[in-house]
């Protein structure tokens, strides 16, 4: 597997999304996995419903983000998705010379799994919040990449555009003792102050049990939710990171990451692994909450998110307050 890295330019970090695991020895693990997850786990049945919806109970959630603006950032977005073209709201690029169509299909899988529809005609339901109203805003290139600038500015218009939830499945390494990006702490903090949460990808790092990486940024900012990934076992997946470092570098909740079904370009699906497709389920969520309680700050937005969670018998430096829950 391979995963984003960490590209240094002269005045300008490059930042990455966290793609699914793909090469031979890794789909022989994730069947070895499968395998030993249905004697550990819960029996999922997705004939109708993913199991990232099932786990969070999203699917049996009344709510629905009913007119609760959802910004994901990320490589664009299919704008003519069946599914999916009539939750777009607005979009913008902020990547130079790209439309907001995503050539990647990283950013319309995780519009999908935030606010693809209640009731998909094509196929189950895969969608958390089905009548949030997207900002799907491009600010990585079709390769997954893109300058902190171009996320800076994505969050700054996400914001101006009463975004209530911002979902960033992005991020770069960094290295343990390592201190948060101030600049994205304070975008951060600007965002709450509009009442804009932001939710964002723990990063894909680790090889447990072996190793765990820290936090990559900008999740590693304290005013920034970080979203770790979860399997079908609901144990962490192996390659999510971790509470390594101080402040600012906790793992905030964790929602399923693992064999995600969602929308891909050209009408199509797809299923990928990642802290990418956790996020946006936690993203999704933020909404259901929003709707339920539009006058709630962006600080208790975040609060009501984290403390409904399910404990899980895991280490909190692994999955935080536990397994994310919409109802």
């Amino acid at each position: 597997m391979m995963y984003a890295s960490v590209i240094t330019e002269p005045q300008q970090m490059v930042t990455g999304f966290f793609p699914s695991y793909r090469s031979d020895e890794e789909e022989v693990d994730r069947q070895t996995r499968a395998a030993g997850a249905a004697g550990l786990g819960p029996a999922w049945d997705e004939h109708q419903t993913t199991w990232g919806l099932q786990a969070t109970r999203a699917n049996w959630s009344l709510l629905t983000g009913r007119d609760v603006k959802i910004a994901v950032l990320d490589t664009g977005v299919d704008t003519d998705h069946q599914d999916l073209a009539g939750c777009i709201h607005q979009t913008a690029s902020f990547v130079p010379g790209s439309t907001v169509e995503d050539g990647n299909g990283h950013g319309t899988h995780c519009i999908g799994t935030a606010a693809g529809p209640g009731k998909a005609d094509h196929t189950i339901r895969y969608g958390v919040a089905g009548d949030a109203r997207v900002l799907a805003g491009k600010v990585l290139n079709d390769r997954g990449r893109g300058p902190d600038g171009q996320i800076l500015l994505g969050i700054a218009w996400a914001v101006e555009q009463g975004a209530r939830v911002i979902s960033l499945s992005l991020g770069s390494p960094v290295e343990p003792g390592e201190l948060f990006p101030q600049v994205y702490e304070i975008a951060a903090q600007r965002a709450r102050r509009h009442g804009t949460l932001i939710v964002a990808a723990a990063g894909n790092s680790s090889r447990r049990p072996h190793f765990v990486a820290p936090v990559e940024r900008p999740a590693n900012c304290p005013s920034i939710l970080a979203v770790a990934a979860l399997g079908k076992d609901l144990a962490t997946a192996r390659f999510s990171c971790g509470a390594v470092n101080g402040r600012g570098g906790e793992i905030d909740i964790a929602a399923p990451g693992v064999e995600v079904f969602s929308a891909a370009p050209d009408d199509t699906y797809q299923t990928l692994d990642g802290t990418s497709m956790a996020t946006p389920h936690a993203a999704g969520v933020a909404a259901l909450i929003a709707e339920a309680h539009p006058d709630a700050s962006a600080a208790d937005l975040g609060t009501r998110l984290v403390s409904g969670a399910y404990p899980l018998t895991h280490s909190a430096k692994d999955v935080g307050s536990g397994l994310l829950q919409a109802s």
